[in-house]
Order: structure tokens, then C-alpha cells, then sequence
């Protein structure tokens, strides 16, 4: 058996409402778009999937899209003026957390590495 990589996802009930809210408020770029929108994040592929089933919407899995950043609490304080709603910064082993979330509830993890921001390529 040989498994390959796909992609991670997210279920929205408006794809072009998901799609205003990655491109504008989070600044992805669309790859592809056909019955499902791709973004590229750094090699990594992540779509938005459009489903009528609301008991898959809000990301009730375990699962989190989770986005590095330089500052987090400059990051915060942007996306704060675009009106998204954002958790407070908390402090954790090896750096800072923060969340936020789309228009389905899909929840979004902003993570700081403690010390250099390059620390993830360096490992």
C-alpha cells in the first residue's frame, strides 16, 4: 500500500463567501477552482469544499488549519481591522498561539515561534 499527501480541507456552505475571506482577509492566492476552490500555502495544498450538510460546517474534527506568522500580535491586530473576531495570544511551549475563525466556524491557528521567526525551516 503507498499513500500519498492530497491536500487539507475545510466544508463551507458559500464557496465564494470562503473564497472572499481567504483571498481578502487572509491574502491566499486561488490555484484552481472547478466544484471546490485550491489554494498553494507554501506547498501545501488547501481547498475549500462547498457541502449543504451543516453537520460538517465549524470544523468539529480534530484538525486545524494552522498558519505561521512573524507577529503574532501585529497579525492579530490586522486582521482585527478587517473585522475578523481573534482570539487573545496565548503563550505556549516553544511560542504563541492564537485562533480565529472563517465564515462556517472553520477554526484558524495562528502560530509565533519563540525566538526566530525561521525557526520552522531550520528543523
Amino acid at each position: 500500500m503507498k499513500l500519498a499527501f492530497d491536500c487539507i480541507f475545510y466544508y463551507v456552505s458559500d464557496i465564494e463567501r470562503a473564497i472572499r475571506f481567504y483571498t481578502d482577509i487572509l491574502g491566499f492566492k486561488v490555484s484552481s477552482k472547478d466544484y471546490v476552490a485550491r489554494f498553494d500555502i507554501d506547498g501545501v495544498l488547501f481547498e475549500v469544499v462547498p457541502t449543504t450538510d451543516k453537520s460538517k460546517l465549524g470544523g468539529g474534527g480534530n484538525a486545524r488549519l494552522c498558519l505561521e506568522v512573524g507577529d503574532v500580535a501585529a497579525t492579530l491586530q490586522e486582521l482585527q481591522r478587517k473585522g475578523v473576531v481573534t482570539s487573545q495570544p496565548q503563550k505556549e511551549t516553544g511560542g504563541m498561539l492564537a485562533s480565529l475563525h472563517d465564515p462556517d466556524g472553520n477554526e484558524i491557528c495562528l502560530w509565533q515561534y519563540s525566538g526566530s521567526p525561521a525557526k520552522r525551516s531550520a528543523m
